[in-house]
């Protein structure tokens, strides 16, 4: 995957592999899950896909989920867990269902009105911006492993855009996405989204 415009550095963004939370539309913030079978399953096609790639960086959050998933992709060896790559704080709407959560807060979203008692959409974003701007001072590929609302964020920032654009692209797991630029780096770009075509589902 060459920029058609020179090398221009790629950033790939990995999500984990299922949890038990995931198939069941739990916010999953800080709980520390493993990953299930399938979930462990999926990363490793994850790693079959990604030994086509290079990547000067690989960065992963501390969460085992992440790690986990950066494992079986081959990838840990060369890994430096950032805190910052960490899934959103759900606080108080931990282990809650977004079903759940509306029938005490209808209209509730995540990306605009963040979580009582954990983090505001000004603090994932803020976040992401940190990791960004370390990102955009290297000249190779990057790839991070981290966890599905976060990487939505991520994704809006790296557009230039607040935290609220994160609703509107979902996010499967084991998923593999690319953001990029098209002529240079004032030009940042989604170059693919949520690809899973290396699962076999």
């Amino acid at each position: 995957m060459v920029d058609m415009h020179g090398s221009l550095p790629i950033v790939y963004l990995a999500r984990h592999g299922e949890t038990e939370w995931s198939i069941n539309g739990q916010h999953t913030g800080l709980t520390d899950l493993p990953l299930t079978p399938a979930g462990e399953r999926d990363a490793q096609a994850l790693g079959e896909r990604l030994r086509k790639l290079g990547f000067a960086d690989v960065f992963t959050s501390p969460l085992q989920r992440a790690r986990r998933t950066c494992e079986l992709a081959g990838l840990m060896d060369r890994a430096q867990v950032d805190p910052d790559l960490v899934e959103w704080n759900y606080g108080d709407y931990e282990g809650l269902r977004t079903s759940e959560i509306h029938l005490e807060r209808p209209g509730w979203n995540i990306f605009r009105d963040g979580c009582p008692g954990g983090e505001s959409p000004q603090d994932v974003h803020a976040r992401a911006d940190r990791v960004i701007g370390r990102f955009r001072a290297k000249k190779g590929n990057v790839i991070v492993f981290s966890s599905g609302h976060f990487l939505r964020v991520f994704a809006g920032s790296w557009l230039g855009l607040d935290s609220r654009a994160g609703n509107l692209w979902l996010l499967g797991t084991a998923s593999l996405s690319a953001l990029g630029y098209e002529h240079n780096p004032d030009e940042p770009v989604i170059r693919f989204w949520n690809d899973a075509t290396h699962l076999a589902r």
